[in-house]
């Protein structure tokens, strides 16, 4: 799970009201091939507060592609997306303290990263490391997001030194039955560590950094493209890519008709409790007990939720309230409520907060139209599992093959000379594009979109159900799931194993939603695709 923190505001009551319309605008035309629809979303947010603290936070006004970016970029639950973004990191450093500027001009950069978290860094400091004049442009924010990785996935990249916190095992709790142990241990990564090693490594290769928000990117006559930021700054490059999150719908184009966005959203605090009924030498994924036994409906029923839970100690712990994924995004104040009714009736007591976090993961979703000469890396690129909301190991796992791919598709067509035709600079793109999303790596979404779409579709007792049946399965297939290490016929014997073991109710299910649900028809599609 990607936990992503949100500064602690204590508001002691909250109104949020939303304003939304639509309105059309004319485009220049040298833009049509960056900009996917014609009409944006304006969002405007006042928030008020009362309490010990009067204090109130009004969310900046945005534009958004259409329906689906607002919806990416946070949607209803917008206002909380933007705190989180904008908390106050005091131990990472700056990126323009520590990386030379892009020099405004006429001198024209390899490469344009647009986006500077995880993926963003990673993949330009390894296309500068390859050769290539890199610059990285986006707001000089911090890393907010609180990440929980498996301990041997991060050791696999490098990164152990980055992990604060390792547990020896990891716990389910789906019942009052016996809790499943899934024997891999599981970390806690520093946001610190992780910014200032990757920031190492954009300084050490050399990228240049400019703190900008990139508002559109414009294809030159002379088959550059122009990166605009905001104050009339342009950037000019040979080839630009967009790793800004999940909300890239005004700089990239995106597949039309494909699944629709789902969300995760999860409500967390850190804090000190005298009576911690966890082990601190285990981290609980998922905790589906029902403690409160209630019988009469209520709202935030609707939403199957599980408590995931880090004791740091025997005294502090990490508790997080998450609903897996929803058609529509589960309300923070609902997420709220019920962690602390769930606290409450676990006889947990809360002596200090140190923090609250809010986590908003879209999931699911369209692919990047492959067609299009910009590129896209991390959510952007949408490679966000759809079925769990992992993205950091994958983008990071992936950042080397993608920027040698990138360097050599530079280099070869610059010694040839092509660069001033536009048709030719479609078809580098390409080749970078089935780098990213191969027919596997297709097919591997497929099947994950179908299992998206089933959770979607199942009640708490439904997913207790799905869950005994998957922690069941062969060690493997369960971490290569959650991993996105499992090849497409990996997959096709991993459904095999589950409906054999399933009960029959669940079988049933299963059997009805491939046959009548739009994600059966498309993995079978996708499937048979050469």
């Amino acid at each position: 799970m990607i936990m992503e923190c949100v500064g602690g505001r204590n508001f002691a009551a909250m109104a949020v009201s939303t304003c939304a319309t639509w309105r059309s605008q004319r485009r220049n035309p040298m833009r049509t091939k960056t900009t996917f629809s014609s009409h944006h979303r304006f969002i405007s947010f006042k928030v008020r507060a009362s309490g010990a603290r009067s204090e109130s936070y009004v969310a900046v006004k945005e534009d958004f592609a259409d329906e689906q970016d607002y919806i990416k970029a946070g949607g209803s639950e917008l206002l909380f997306v933007q705190m989180q973004q904008n908390k106050e990191m005091d131990k990472q450093s700056k990126l323009a303290d520590k990386l030379p500027p892009i020099s405004i001009g006429d001198n024209v950069l390899d490469l344009v990263v647009i986006g500077c978290g995880p993926a963003g860094l990673a993949l330009a400091a390894e296309s500068a490391k390859l050769g290539l004049n890199v610059g990285l442009i986006g707001p000089d924010l911090p890393f907010t997001n609180n990440y929980g990785v498996w301990e041997d996935e991060f050791k696999d990249l490098g990164l152990e030194r980055c992990i604060e916190h390792v547990w020896r095992d990891t716990i389910v709790y789906l019942d009052d039955d016996k809790p499943i142990m899934i024997g891999r241990a599981y970390g806690r990564v520093s946001r610190h560590l992780l910014h200032e090693e990757l920031l190492r490594r954009c300084v050490e290769s050399g990228v240049m950094y400019l703190s900008s928000k990139v508002e559109t990117i414009i294809e030159g006559t002379d088959g550059h493209s122009l990166v605009a930021c905001e104050h009339n700054h342009i950037v000019p490059c040979r080839l630009v890519t967009v790793a800004s999150g999940a909300a890239s719908g005004k700089l990239l184009q995106y597949e039309v008709g494909g699944p629709r966005v789902s969300v995760q959203t999860a409500y967390g605090v850190e804090v000190e409790v005298g009576n911690n009924p966890y082990d601190p030498s285990l981290m609980v994924f998922m905790d589906y007990r029902d403690y409160a036994k209630q019988e009469v409906p209520c709202l935030e029923a609707q939403y199957p939720t599980f408590l995931y839970a880090m004791p740091l100690s025997s005294t502090r712990v990490f508790f997080e309230e998450t609903c897996l994924a929803s058609k529509d995004a589960m309300p923070f104040d609902l997420l709220k409520k019920k962690l602390m009714s769930r606290l409450e009736t676990m006889g947990i007591q809360i002596s200090k907060v140190y923090e609250e976090e809010w986590s908003y993961i879209p999931v699911g979703g369209s692919l990047p139209n492959t067609e299009q000469k910009n590129l896209a890396f991390g959510a952007a690129a949408s490679m966000v599992h759809p079925a769990t909301g992992y993205s950091v190991v994958r983008s990071l796992s992936e950042a080397p093959n993608y920027a040698s791919v990138i360097a050599n598709i530079l280099k070869k067509d610059h010694s040839k000379g092509m660069l001033t035709s536009l048709r030719n600079n479609g078809n580098i793109s390409m080749q970078a594009w089935n780098t990213l999303w191969p027919q596997e790596r297709k097919r591997q979404r497929a099947f994950f979109l179908f299992g998206l779409a089933l959770i979607l579709q199942l009640d708490i007792e439904g997913i207790r159900t799905f869950f005994h049946t998957f922690f069941r399965l062969p060690s493997w297939m369960c971490q290569g799931f959650l991993g996105s290490t499992l090849s497409s016929a990996d997959l096709v014997m991993f459904a095999f194993y589950m409906f054999v073991i399933a009960p029959k109710d669940m079988r049933m299910c299963l059997v009805r939603h491939l046959l009548s649900d739009p994600t059966g028809a498309t993995m079978i599609r996708t499937y048979l695709t050469i």
